[in-house]
């Protein structure tokens, strides 16, 4: 199954210059431990949908030292164009079920696992959903309204949308060329009933923020990232 990678960010609450996809984690930019994460779990075919800087994270994937059998490719999708607008770029390419994801979340996710909840589904589309910690500490309130105690950065009661998808051809009958895929195209199968959710209790993160990249600097410096299968280099 081949994996299609979202690289067109830009990354401006990061550095405002680097592509997002080659902010680097460890040495290593985030869409390495992307890929990584899906090489580790069998998956060969890559396909990174580039837009800003698309030349250096182009550069990047053909220099890269991948794993032996791994093959990863790039496809120039657009400065500006929108997420579901790349994928609707390169339909002709996605005939058969694929994955889909972000360049720039990382999780210990059993990819296994979720795509045996999409086949089981039968859904044109499967979404994992996470409930992220919260960035911050929540005060606890008794009867009378007097705080009764925090909670330090407690897990979010809600589901949201996790980024690792698998996705059918007849999925994209609901991508445009100008489509954001977070907004109409999931809100369209989610109301026809055409969105599965895989729910993934463990280990996710995104990295959006200066914090975010401090955090999981942090993980891989500890020689133990969660999202890391093996011995890390």
């Amino acid at each position: 199954m081949q994996v299609v990678i979202l690289c067109g960010g830009r990354g401006t609450r990061l550095n405002g210059e680097r592509p997002k996809p080659l902010i680097e984690i460890g040495g290593r930019p985030i869409v390495w431990h992307v890929v990584s994460i899906y090489a580790a779990q069998g998956f060969d075919r890559f396909l990174l949908l580039t837009g800003y800087q698309g030349e250096a994270v182009a550069a990047f994937a053909r220099e890269a030292a991948w794993p032996a059998g791994v093959a990863v490719e790039c496809a120039d999708t657009g400065v500006d164009t929108p997420t579901g607008g790349r994928v609707h770029r390169v339909r002709s390419r996605l005939d058969e079920p694929f994955c889909l994801t972000y360049a720039d979340g990382v999780a210990d996710i059993d990819l296994a696992a979720l795509r045996a909840r999409h086949d089981a589904a039968g859904a044109p589309a499967t979404m994992t959903v996470v409930r992220p910690e919260l960035p911050f500490g929540v005060a606890r309130l008794d009867g009378e309204g007097r705080v009764a105690g925090f909670r330090e950065k407690p897990v979010a009661d809600e589901w949201v949308n996790g980024g690792f998808f698998v996705l059918d051809p007849r999925a994209l009958d609901y991508v445009r060329e100008d489509s954001v895929l977070e907004r109409e195209p999931l809100e369209r199968l989610a109301a026809d009933g055409a969105l599965a959710a895989y729910r993934h209790t463990g280990f996710w993160r995104c990295l959006d923020t200066a914090k975010d990249a401090v955090a999981l600097e942090a993980l891989w410096a500890s020689g133990s990232p969660p999202w890391w299968r093996g011995v890390v280099p």
